[in-house]
């Protein structure tokens, strides 16, 4: 009998297609298998070979296959968190690999930690493979040593979904890029008395698809839109870290690419004066959370 384990993963995708696919099938393969795989798709149509195949995962239980119309990270995350059957929940990327032993590292150490507690998995950039990264004292997601951590990443994390429920889910005020969602997140977690322990045992290599997901939007070193900037903003505004909000438009210039394209600097602050805007009228709305349930639905 194959082995399952009780944890629901949640996969918000947008415009991925194959590696998609691929990222579905590699999950399959894990030992124990999650109980759930929830796809929180917001592409408006795949290419055939693609639909057909996730079609297929979907017919045979394999996953639960949600589309949505309009594409937002946090609001996927939400949607997945509320559809989530089991009391752990796993998000992950759309573009990865996962080591066999993914699922089981966040089981076992839910198993051994106590307490409210965030798991934040280890991550492999393209340029982290074959790099050894068991030297040095400084933290980054690709290190080889568990410990205690401010942040996480939002494409290999894990937690009770009680927890994440009670703390109003992920913020939907993060529009188009969703920027700095996770850390707004952990602030929120953190205030309310969690931990977020790093288990580099819970590892996968992020494929960083070069089209679908965040780059639909573009690059942001070269684009005038503020969909990559408005989230830094309203980080700031959010957790009262103004100094970030006052000081990333001249950040955002100060940088290699503009010193080497000086003629960009302009369309650059367009952008980030844009996103400003943009994150103070979303401030003044008040955050975009998922409400509490009923006491009497509550898990």
């Amino acid at each position: 009998m194959e082995a399952i384990a009780p944890l629901s993963i949640v996969i918000p995708t947008y415009r991925r297609g194959p590696v998609l696919v691929q990222t579905v099938e590699y999950l399959l393969e894990q030992q124990p298998r999650a109980a759930q795989i929830l796809l929180l798709d917001q592409t408006e149509l795949h290419a055939h070979a693609d639909e057909s195949r996730l079609q297929a995962m979907a017919a045979r239980g394999l996953i639960d296959w949600i589309r949505l119309e309009q594409p937002s990270i946090p609001r996927a995350m939400n949607a997945g968190l509320m559809r989530a059957t089991s009391d752990l929940v796993l998000f992950l990327d759309d573009d990865i690999r996962p080591d066999p032993e993914l699922v089981l590292a966040h089981w076992r150490a839910h198993q051994r930690l106590t307490g409210l507690t965030l798991v934040a998995g280890r991550v492999l950039q393209p340029w982290h493979e074959g790099v050894d990264q068991s030297g040095g004292t400084d933290f980054h997601f690709a290190s080889e040593q568990p410990r205690w951590i401010g942040e996480f990443m939002g494409g290999n994390f894990s937690m009770r979904r009680e927890h994440a429920v009670a703390l109003g889910g992920f913020d939907e005020n993060f529009v188009r890029v969703a920027y700095r969602f996770e850390a707004e997140f952990a602030h929120r977690f953190l205030a309310s008395g969690g931990r977020i322990h790093f288990e580099p045992g819970a590892c996968l290599h992020h494929l960083k698809a070069g089209d679908g997901g965040t780059r639909t939007y573009g690059e942001h070193l070269t684009t005038w839109r503020p969909d990559h900037a408005v989230g830094a903003y309203y980080y700031g505004l959010r957790t009262g870290h103004f100094a970030e909000f006052f000081s990333r438009p001249w950040k955002s210039v100060a940088t290699r690419h503009h010193l080497r394209h000086p003629w960009q600097i302009p369309r650059t602050l367009l952008a980030e004066i844009r996103g400003m805007v943009w994150a103070w009228s979303l401030f003044l709305r008040g955050p975009a959370l998922v409400p509490l349930p009923p006491r009497n639905e509550r898990r």
